[in-house]
């Protein structure tokens, strides 16, 4: 029998997109099966490995290399798609690296990740079909690596990942994906709207699951949710939160009224 785990690492580790979204569908449905072991005390070690596999395009730039993307021409409208794509390639990433390298966590916590990671391929999925009807593939344009960059900041501490990646990196989504998914609708593509309305209705989950498993981690060490994520903010260098914020998005993911009302008075 595989471990769950073990076998998270090892897809994390496979190049090809297409190769580690039939991976990971396989091993959600495996692990469904009761066919995948989950053994916390064995050793997964990454040491020496080069994470996260990916393909060798697209080739990564500085954010603010990224060509802007507009929506009055063919290809500045797949050119936002593919940025997509590529958050959703991450985020399977994200989710995947969240299952292997956190031991001692409850059972549920690996089962939520699981999830997340499969959904996220499904996503990944929906917008490069998207894209290749159109002409194009995942890899055509240069993109960004800043939610990776996130991601490895935040190897050494679960209470850090949780704070930072879901609730902070993927909370922006929240706030994003309604403003595209608009823009989709004025030029009627109405594939990539379906496409953003499944992206935004599954983010609210993924945000609540780490909103769920940050408050458990500061419950159980009787920390303050609001000064330690300030805290974990400032010791990480976090980007800052601009607006305008989705608030009933944010919500429903699990914020409460206090640290929405801090968010906005931080804006004004």
């Amino acid at each position: 029998m595989i471990e769950l785990r073990e076998t998270a690492l090892e897809i994390l580790l496979i190049k090809d997109a297409e190769l580690k979204v039939a991976r990971l569908y396989q091993l959600y449905d495996d692990y469904q099966l009761e066919q995948v072991s989950l053994d916390l005390s064995r050793n997964v070690d990454s040491q020496n490995l080069d994470l996260p596999g990916r393909p060798d395009k697209p080739e990564l730039v500085p954010p603010l290399n990224v060509p802007r993307r507009k929506m009055d021409t063919a290809q500045g409208r797949v050119s936002l798609l593919h940025s997509l794509a590529h958050i959703e390639f991450n985020a399977m990433n994200l989710a995947l690296d969240a299952i292997w390298r956190f031991p001692d966590m409850p059972q549920q916590y690996y089962e939520d990740w699981l999830r997340v990671a499969k959904e996220e391929a499904y996503h990944f999925t929906l917008v490069q079909k998207h894209i290749q009807t159109l002409g194009f593939s995942y890899g055509d344009f240069p993109a960004h690596n800043s939610l990776w960059e996130m991601v490895e900041r935040t190897t050494d501490a679960v209470i850090a990942r949780m704070a930072l990646v879901p609730r902070t990196m993927e909370a922006r989504g929240l706030d994003a994906v309604p403003m595209i998914r608009d823009r989709f609708k004025q030029i009627k593509d109405i594939q990539a709207v379906e496409i953003l309305e499944i992206i935004l209705r599954d983010e609210i989950g993924h945000v609540l699951i780490g909103n769920r498993w940050f408050n458990f981690l500061c419950a159980k060490d009787n920390l303050s949710p609001i000064a330690t994520y300030k805290e974990l903010a400032r010791k990480y260098c976090a980007p800052t939160l601009r607006g305008p914020f989705n608030i009933q998005a944010r919500k429903q993911a699990g914020f409460t009224d206090e640290e929405l009302n801090l968010l906005e008075a931080e804006r004004a």
